[in-house]
């Protein structure tokens, strides 16, 4: 078939697309009539699907982080520095958070860091709270899986989990002064630029995982963290998984290490919250790539397009669950000095801010 005529035809099918776009665009409704026989979003239903499943599965089988437990704490959290703060509060979730945290102890399969600061902030929460009945109740199945915790503990011949008060909420004159300047933070920013040539010096995987644990520090959702990195250090692998990925021809091929990021859906209950992935992940993202760079690291954030069988390639190759989807890619190696760098000119405030009164 002629390349011409198969220009010609996709112009036509685009066409008659945007001919029925423009007559269902106008309501929810007609424009769920237009996707209702296309694929493009059938992959990111039935992970939506998939992940409410696998919450819900989570919530008796815990393993070694529970969204649940990490949002309930959160909330109790955000709940203990309310001001004024309430006598009462949480009575309507501090059962199914308690019960939640009886369960990590009893599965013991949550990690210990986790699980310090649940019981950290419970043990601050039931110090200051006024017994409702539901409370109280918490209140005593609390004491049993304490005194569980401390059982364990000393058998174990350690009293990490569970010990001090470090934990818990802590006013902002606690925070550690700010020793950047504007002028530094900003040249920062401009030395983080994408680079898209590397040498091949190897990656240490502890640089990355250093940079990892400060990336984490990035806000995330009633502290829900829904993404992990999935690390490639091998180049022959960190090319097969870039090349999946569209717009990387010519330099995917001497990437010595790159980073899958995964958004994890089977940490929402509900649709509602289906985009959030993207939005923690991002922010993590960002995080971990200027960490990188005060690292000596250059990296190169790669866009994951939603092609299904892109999707499908890339899931098979990493061994993701159908609730897991990629986010994005992201390169990371020593820069070649004579490398090229793309200028890319960015939009200023003039363009970027728009001053609303209500």
């Amino acid at each position: 078939m002629p390349a011409s005529f198969k220009q010609w035809l996709k112009q036509c099918i685009e066409h008659v697309s945007l001919f029925w776009a423009g007559l269902l665009a106008w309501s929810a409704f007609s424009a769920s009539l237009f996707y209702l026989f296309s694929p493009a979003f059938r992959r990111e239903q039935r992970s939506v699907l998939a992940g409410r499943l696998a919450y819900q599965q989570q919530l008796h089988q815990l393993g070694q982080s529970s969204a649940l437990l990490r949002r309930n704490i959160h909330r109790l959290e955000k709940g203990l520095i309310m001001q004024p703060r309430r006598a009462s509060f949480a009575s309507d979730y501090i059962m199914e958070t308690v019960g939640t945290f009886q369960r990590a102890v009893q599965q013991k399969s949550i990690c210990a860091a986790e699980l310090k600061w649940a019981a950290d902030v419970l043990n601050f929460y039931f110090d200051v709270v006024t017994d409702t009945a539901e409370i109280a109740k918490a209140r005593s199945l609390f004491g049993q899986a304490w005194q569980q915790l401390c059982e364990d503990q000393a058998e174990q011949g350690c009293a990490t989990v569970g010990a001090g008060s470090g934990s818990v909420p802590y006013p902002a004159s606690a925070l550690p002064d700010c020793p950047i300047e504007f002028a530094d933070l900003h040249t920062l920013y401009q030395r983080r630029r994408s680079v898209r040539w590397f040498t091949q010096q190897q990656v240490d995987p502890a640089l990355v995982r250093q940079a990892v644990n400060a990336a984490s520090l990035a806000p995330s959702a009633c502290n829900r963290q829904p993404y992990r990195f999935d690390l490639l250090t091998r180049p022959a692998d960190a090319a097969k998984v870039a090349d999946l990925a569209m717009g990387t021809t010519g330099f995917a091929r001497q990437i010595p290490s790159l980073i899958a990021v995964i958004g994890d859906l089977s940490c929402y209950p509900a649709e509602r919250d289906r985009h959030v992935i993207y939005i923690d992940a991002s922010l993590a993202t960002m995080q971990l790539m200027l960490a990188l760079e005060t690292l000596g690291l250059s990296t190169c954030p790669i866009n994951w397009p939603d092609i299904e069988s892109r999707e499908k390639a890339i899931a098979q190759t990493l061994g993701l669950e159908p609730y897991q989807r990629v986010v994005m890619l992201l390169a990371i190696g020593y820069a070649d000095p004579q490398g090229g760098i793309a200028f890319s000119q960015k939009k200023t405030d003039a363009l970027l801010v728009r001053e609303v009164t209500l």
